[in-house]
């Protein structure tokens, strides 16, 4: 899912990302300096075996962790998960799918073929073939209709749907069948360079025509599909939702007959993996919130009163002896890569002394990103690895390190020039007698988070910037402290997504005043914009030439870079552990399952 709004979805999956638990090549605007380093060529967002799918049995059942069981499988509802995004992708069509780097490409499934109009030719008209075999769990063939409704759906011309509003559905001026009932055209009010985004997942007309259809949760089964598998049981109070072979799928066959998506909470997965009762188990957060196993005795156990202890917190040796659990386990793999999300520390340009871009611009450049990275990645068998692009994952198509553009890699100087002064003593920097310290708001309970803001305060102190580190629930994370502009400096993440045009904008698009005079900071919790920046994203969404778009990417990056905005630190670490025998399955990085090819060796 690539909604951006503050739903308890969107929460989630910020924090997810922040813990580590929804073009072609131009000649791009260089940043004043040497030429920046490729991106560590280790550092992939994928970790999956290519599956034979010769070597692949046919039958068996599957078991799969999920967080909980989905309440909806809409993505583009409000209610919707991370859980709700990985089983809409083996239910509905997404006519274009991520590759290793990045780039969407057609899925052959659902679509044979398409093409936009060439750049500069108004207005522009993107032309589909869809696979004439697809059809919906009906027998009905996926058609214009379908497009039709949903564009509708998320457009915002109708107030009545309550749901997300994913960039480019408002960019649709009308949908049409073109030659034949499998050509569908779609006509663009104004140029939208990232339409391979769109209709992806694609819902049948019926759950999305109305409002009343799209705004009930989609749930259980008795609706339609067209995914190489079909919802063939709910059990909300067992926690299980059971996909079987959908008996009219066209493309290869599935190979597993059953799969059962069971929630587990991160804390009972290394248990269950170890009694055999999951095979394919999502580790990340089971890893980093891992919490050191309690004392066999207490004074209470020898008759002295005591009051109830909080249960204990995450730390990293928790999160070491959890990860080396879960690498002894007996027939047991542990997947790891780095994820397609970038960790950033985010700057309160709203609140003081942040308020001056001078001194942003000089943290900016204090901030040591291998060191923060190798702090965060290593223990978890990862390459420190740091990230330069606000915009690009290390391995996405077109990533480069823009991070000179923040100025001279002479933090002392920058600080210095900014007027923070080092005492004679020692200690933390002055300026018209006040000292250089700042909060820095984590996650709780996340290992992960704790070593990143251990060695973020170690490397700041060095340049005479104190920092003291507060943590925030889950929970209350973004509501009560991102949004609510209650921090100095701040460790989350935002998804890489493959349409940084449309989908980045929003974290870095200009606080304007709303119709009340307040300014609206929307998701930028930075609180720092530009006219300028935002009309390079405006350009670049508009731009179906993908060298120019790409340069125009790379100049937004350089120029939010010398707004002292954030400061990209890693990708996010992800862990999955998966049962030997089965194939297929691992680290998806930008895209998902092929749901199909995962099954047991023969």
């Amino acid at each position: 899912m690539r909604v951006r709004q503050l739903t308890t979805a969107a929460a989630a999956l910020l924090l997810a990302a922040g813990l580590g638990g929804c073009s072609d090549d131009p000649a791009p605007v260089r940043p004043p300096g040497p030429a920046p380093a490729p991106a560590d060529p280790t550092a992939g967002t994928g970790d999956v075996r290519p599956a034979d799918r010769a070597a692949v049995r046919s039958g068996g059942t599957l078991r799969w962790a999920v967080d909980g069981l989905p309440t909806t499988f809409n993505v583009y509802q409000g209610a919707a998960t991370a859980d709700s995004a990985l089983l809409a992708h083996a239910l509905y069509p997404s006519l274009f799918r991520p590759d290793d780097h990045g780039r969407l490409v057609p899925d052959p499934d659902y679509l044979a073929g398409a093409e936009s109009t060439p750049p500069g030719q108004q207005p522009q008209v993107v032309t589909y073939r869809l696979n004439p075999h697809a059809v919906w769990s009906d027998g009905t063939p996926l058609s214009a209709a379908d497009l039709t409704a949903q564009r509708a759906a998320l457009s915002g011309l109708d107030p009545a749907y309550q749901g997300g509003r994913p960039a480019g559905y408002d960019a649709i001026d009308s949908i049409a069948q073109g030659a034949d009932p499998h050509e569908v055209r779609v006509t663009f009010r104004r140029p939208y360079a990232e339409w391979r985004s769109l209709f992806g997942p694609l819902y049948p007309a019926a759950e999305t025509a109305t409002p009343d259809a799209f705004n009930q949760a989609l749930t259980g089964g008795g609706h339609l599909s067209a995914g190489p598998y079909t919802v063939s049981g709910y059990d909300a109070a067992a926690g299980r939702v059971s996909l079987s072979r959908n008996p009219l799928w066209w493309g290869d066959p599935p190979k597993t007959d059953r799969i059962d998506f069971l929630a587990t909470p991160p804390e009972q997965r290394l248990d269950a993996l170890d009694e055999d009762r999951l095979d394919i188990v999502p580790l990340t957060t089971a890893v980093d919130r891992a919490v050191p196993a309690p004392p066999t005795s207490s004074p209470a156990a020898s008759g002295t009163p005591t009051a109830a202890a909080a249960p204990p917190a995450a730390a990293p040796e928790a999160a070491t002896a959890a990860l080396q659990r879960a690498e002894s386990l007996h027939g047991v793999t542990v997947h790891r890569a780095v994820g397609a999300s970038l960790t950033q520390l985010t700057l309160n340009a709203a609140r003081a002394p942040l308020t001056d871009p001078a001194l942003r611009l000089a943290l900016s450049r204090a901030v040591d990103r291998r060191r923060i990275a190798d702090a965060a990645l290593t223990p978890l068998g990862l390459p420190g690895a740091p990230i330069g692009s606000h915009l690009l994952a290390g391995d996405q198509d077109g990533y480069r390190d823009n991070s000179a553009a923040a100025g001279p890699a002479d933090a002392d100087r920058l600080l210095d020039e900014a007027g923070w002064k080092r005492p004679a003593g020692g200690g933390p920097r002055t300026k018209d007698g006040k000292e250089l310290s700042l909060t820095l708001l984590v996650p709780a309970d996340s290992a992960t988070a704790k070593r990143t803001a251990d060695a973020l305060t170690a490397n700041l102190a060095e340049s005479g910037v104190a920092v003291k580190t507060a943590t925030a629930p889950t929970e209350t994370f973004v509501q009560d402290h991102l949004a609510a502009g209650e921090y100095d400096l701040a460790l989350f993440s935002w998804p890489a997504g493959t349409s940084p045009a449309g989908e980045q904008r929003p974290v870095y698009a200009k606080p304007r005043p709303d119709a009340d005079g307040v300014l609206d900071h929307g998701t930028n919790y930075a609180r720092s914009g530009t006219e300028e920046i935002d009309r390079l994203f405006d350009r670049a969404g508009a731009e179906l030439d993908p060298g120019a778009r790409l340069g125009l990417l790379q100049e937004a990056d350089v120029r939010i870079w010398q707004l002292g905005h954030s400061v990209p630190l890693y990708q996010r670490p992800e862990l999955v552990g998966v049962r030997a025998g089965v194939a297929g399955a691992g680290v998806w990085g930008y895209g998902w399952p092929r749901f199909q090819d995962v099954g047991w060796n023969a």
